[in-house]
């Protein structure tokens, strides 16, 4: 039987408790899950160093591998965290720095242009 700790690791999730602080936002990206040979665009809904939440209409099993282009960033490998809704959460094999991610205008994140 897989543990959610055991598919979490290098996320940011301990116990189901959250270990880093997350962003609210809107911005794409591209996924691929598991064995699939193209991408497709996602909504990303919040990040953080260890993890993310996506929109998705697809289900996939817990564990599921996936890489994730993320403008800033690059590809990350990731496993699927959790699955509901329409909507998923993957945990990242290795952490990334979310300020490097270009927020949409209005996320309060981007930095102001001084004359």
């Amino acid at each position: 039987m897989t543990r959610q700790s055991d598919v979490l690791s290098g996320a940011d999730i301990d116990g189901g408790k959250r270990q880093r602080s997350r962003d609210s936002l809107v911005l794409t990206a591209q996924i691929r899950l598991d064995r699939e040979t193209g991408l497709r665009e996602v909504r990303v809904r919040n990040l953080s160093a260890g993890g993310l939440m996506v929109e998705l209409d697809e289900d996939a099993d817990v564990g599921t591998p996936v890489m994730i282009k993320l403008e800033g960033i690059g590809e990350v490998d990731g496993k699927i965290a959790w699955c509901t809704e329409g909507r998923m959460g993957i945990a990242l094999d290795s952490l990334i720095d979310p300020d490097k991610v270009p927020r949409p205008s209005g996320s309060g994140k981007s930095p102001t242009n001084q004359a």
